[in-house]
């Protein structure tokens, strides 16, 4: 693996920020990060994620803490298509290649890469492994993105639809939800 970079992101929809430590290397994305937010209700995540060859999630294990309590989520893909979370399988997310973890702009650099999306042409619709935060509850999502030009990709879930800004390596800089990423220090 290559050395780790840092993202870093204000995340206006949840009020809060987000951080991970990410290293790509040949198709394959491992992931580490750390989010806090106040809204719906302050919260704490911690998260991996693992996309393995050509970018199709693996697993993605998450925590979360609020003032009630702390829940865990490990949500597998067999790489056949299949989910589970803790050890449950998902059949309504069946055939996803992809999670997408709640106010996580990572997570949709995650097919952008696999399709290059950030570099050229093309348009997808896919299912996803769609986990909510702060409840970590799994759902089927269609999420579409349309590459415009280099770096801009137009993104459509559910209400939020807007273009994504994306660095030359496919990593989002700024997303619809919103999000914005931070510059580094």
């Amino acid at each position: 693996m290559s050395a780790a970079r840092v993202l870093t992101w204000e995340v206006s929809a949840s009020r809060g920020f987000e951080t991970a430590w990410v290293q790509v290397r040949d198709g394959v994305l491992r992931a580490r990060g750390r989010a806090v937010g106040t809204e719906p209700e302050p919260y704490w995540v911690t998260y991996d994620l693992d996309a393995g060859d050509g970018f199709v999630t693996r697993g993605l294990r998450v925590t979360v803490e609020t003032a009630g309590g702390s829940r865990t989520l490990d949500l597998r893909h067999d790489g056949g298509g299949g989910w589970s979370a803790d050890g449950e399988r998902l059949p309504a997310v069946d055939g996803a290649l992809d999670c997408a973890l709640g106010l996580c702009p990572l997570t949709d650099s995650v097919p952008v890469l696999r399709h290059g999306l950030h570099r050229g042409p093309g348009e997808v619709e896919l299912l996803m492994a769609r986990v909510s935060v702060p409840d970590l509850a799994v759902r089927p999502a269609r999420q579409t993105y349309t590459h415009l030009r280099p770096g801009r990709i137009r993104y459509a879930c559910g209400d939020v639809r807007g273009d994504l800004e994306c660095d030359e390596e496919g990593f989002v800089v700024d997303h619809p939800s919103p999000a914005r990423r931070l510059a580094a220090v």
